[in-house]
């Protein structure tokens, strides 16, 4: 149906007049307003006062000219009513004081009520559904459980996935037992974040691409199976991860009406892999962003012919867009987008 948003189309495979466009981290991080207020406020104050959340949600809409919005948000959240002592620092990013490291202490971890516990996120899902109207869809989004595994057991971010690897093969009922509780906690976050409006949630597994596909499949699949197998079937559901050529028929095992990729795939070939059945979301370097313009409307091009206008691509970065991207580039990707994609 034309009326419906053509976000909401490309998700569900239907026939657009172009190819859709949104950008991981598109609100905040690279825009000068939202550094003017990140000087007057921390970033978790932010994330929990529901008007400034708000605030910024929407500031990249009419400026960019995306097809989606995205609520402003952390994947971690979730983890502080489960117990979790959650600081971000300033050029450090996440920090986990007391990261659960024996089973005990996994076991205290508490079961959350989403609508309560995040009741600050679902009061900007809300707000910020009053103001876009239906013009265009809200995304609300979680991290999966592996992703939020690792933060958890790492105390934060991580190169070689030490904790959560030695947890997985010395400790597997452990783990599964961490596993079970972080996909609760999603599965119930992720259903609020619909009931509360938001069109369509993408679930974020963005390191995934650490495992092995054995160790995906045995640690991991499971329980990222059983998180789509419980979402809300009313909206669209994204399944993103990073560095992932190696198990993205495992990633459509688990679920999701489209499958986000990073630029170190061939969009053409991961298409081929996954089969036409699937949307696919992606897949351009952030880092083509600093580019000049025409290389960005090259690069643009190539992705778009590498989908052949199949129904069910939506243009994005294959990760989220970097600080200090010249805004411009931005506005310029995504008109090329619109334009190129004409049909």
């Amino acid at each position: 149906m034309k009326d419906t948003p053509i976000f909401l189309r490309a998700c569900r495979r239907e026939e657009t007049e172009y190819t859709p466009v949104w950008i991981m981290r598109q609100a905040g991080r690279f825009l000068k307003e939202y550094r003017a207020l990140r000087r007057r406020y921390d970033f978790l104050t932010l994330c929990k006062t529901p008007d400034l959340a708000t605030q910024v949600t929407l500031m990249p809409i009419e400026r960019l000219g995306v097809d989606a919005a995205i609520i402003f948000a952390d994947i971690l959240l979730p983890l502080e009513p489960m117990g979790i002592d959650l600081e971000f620092s300033k050029g450090e990013g996440p920090v986990i004081h007391n990261s659960p490291s024996t089973r005990p202490e996994v076991e205290a971890l508490r079961r959350i009520e989403a609508e309560e516990d995040l009741s600050f996120v679902m009061e900007a899902i809300k707000a910020v559904c009053r103001e876009l109207k239906g013009r265009i869809p809200l995304i609300g989004f979680s991290g999966a459980p592996f992703t939020l595994a690792s933060y958890l057991l790492e105390g934060g971010g991580t190169k070689n996935f030490i904790k959560t690897k030695s947890l997985m093969y010395q400790d597997p009922s452990c783990w599964h037992l961490l596993m079970e509780k972080l996909s609760e906690v999603i599965i119930s976050y992720l259903n609020a974040q619909v009931r509360a409006g938001a069109g369509a949630v993408q679930v974020f597994d963005s390191w995934a691409g650490a495992l092995s596909p054995q160790d995906y499949r045995e640690f991991v699949l499971p329980h990222s199976q059983k998180v789509f197998q419980e979402l809300s079937p009313d909206v669209p559901r994204i399944h993103f991860a990073t560095g992932t050529s190696g198990i993205l028929e495992l990633m459509q095992e688990v679920g999701g009406d489209v499958i986000g990729i990073d630029w170190r795939i061939d969009l053409g070939e991961a298409w081929e892999r996954l089969g036409y059945n699937v949307g696919i979301q992606g897949n351009l370097d952030p880092v083509t962003l600093f580019g000049p313009q025409e290389r960005i409307e090259r690069a643009v091009g190539e992705i778009l012919e590498k989908a052949k206008g199949r129904p069910g691509h939506i243009f994005n970065l294959g990760h989220g867009v970097l600080p200090k991207t010249p805004e411009a580039n931005v506005i310029t990707m995504v008109e090329a987008v619109h334009r190129l994609s004409k049909r």
